[in-house]
């Protein structure tokens, strides 16, 4: 048995690995642009005389794919992070009204700063986008210490990211009209526009929580057997649960900042990896949501820019329609557990 289950995994790892990979390299040969696959390739592997090749692959596909595996990952394990933490399968940070905080704070930012022509730095929207999330997180938590059934606690979520949303679209208004195209187009999802000063921005803040997040498996398995099991086993469960609601937020507001709010993500992502592996253990499921959560993304960004080429779909609209109807498989299953039990 133990056997198998680390055949599993490790067949399960080496999958999303290839699929991860695939779709990486699918992402920097299509594009709106034609390009050959041997200009692509003496691009990248032997620095080609090929100018608009080079302009192309390293000034917009490359630094694009990369930022889409890093948010990707991101958003993935913070789903997972907010699952834990609420012990519910459907929290995730688009579901629980953190992006939508995240959001509406960047777009009150942006308007603010544009309109006074000043400057917009990455670590200034990652800023905001950090308090609004927390602010959102903070909602869901008050709501949550007075309704204990996870489905109104869901449903309190979404509509505190349906305030959100509309409190932006107001916000958005005011914008100038020169801002506006690109607020829109950020307040969709858009994975467009990422260089390498994002890149590395976004790096600094999303691999240390990673890192941190898989230093915290050992107490998340702990604390998924319930709060009393974790402090009997020497888990301080009130600075864990902080820790954990921290770095959800961030990884979201990491998100939010530079792609927008991008929906379903969190919650698909580590249902299916949980499903592949056929273990809940974090130490196992963690990795898979960073694979998982980036080849998704990949997929998603191919498809929202392939298929209707030049024109561009919202990322969030491709995610919602592989994670949507995951999400009312969940909600189907958990409504039959209850009226089982």
């Amino acid at each position: 048995m133990k056997l198998n289950g680390t055949k599993r995994l490790t067949i399960s790892y080496l999958a999303l690995t290839a699929a991860l990979f695939a779709l990486f390299m699918l992402n920097i040969f299509c594009g709106s642009t034609a390009l050959s696959p041997k200009d692509i390739l003496s691009t990248l592997f032997s620095a080609g005389n090929n100018a608009l090749a080079q302009k192309i692959i390293f000034g917009l596909r490359l630094p694009r794919a990369v930022m889409v595996v890093l948010l990707g990952a991101a958003l993935s394990v913070a789903g997972y992070l907010l699952q834990t933490f609420f012990a519910n399968p459907i929290a995730g940070p688009f579901v629980m009204g953190v992006s939508g905080g995240a959001k509406l704070a960047v777009a009150l930012t942006m308007v603010v700063l544009l309109n006074h022509g000043l400057f917009t730095s990455s670590l200034t929207l990652i800023l905001a986008s950090f308090v609004g999330a927390m602010v959102a997180m903070g909602f869901v938590l008050a709501v949550s210490q007075r309704v204990k059934r996870a489905g109104v606690l869901v449903i309190c979520g979404v509509m505190i990211s349906y305030i959100c949303s509309a409190v932006t679209d107001v916000v958005v208004a005011f914008a100038q009209d020169s801002n506006i195209v690109n607020l829109h187009n950020w307040s969709m999802g858009s994975f467009s526009g990422m260089t390498w000063e994002n890149v590395l921005t976004a790096a600094l803040i999303v691999l240390p929580c990673l890192a941190l997040s898989f230093m915290l498996s050992k107490p998340m398995a702990a604390y998924q057997m319930g709060e009393a099991y974790a402090q009997s086993v020497g888990v301080s469960v009130r600075p864990f649960s902080v820790t954990l609601v921290l770095l959800s937020s961030l990884l979201a507001a990491c998100v939010t900042a530079f792609a927008g709010p991008i929906s379903f993500v969190g919650i698909a992502v580590p249902h299916l990896v949980k499903r592949t592996l056929r273990s809940a253990k974090p130490l196992h499921v963690l990795p898979g949501c960073v694979l998982g959560g980036a080849a998704f993304c990949l997929l998603c960004d191919l498809i929202a820019r392939s298929i209707f080429a030049p024109t561009e779909l919202s990322v969030s609209s491709v995610t919602a329609i592989f994670g949507a109807p995951v999400v009312i498989l969940l909600l189907v299953r958990k409504q039959r557990r209850e009226a089982a039990a």
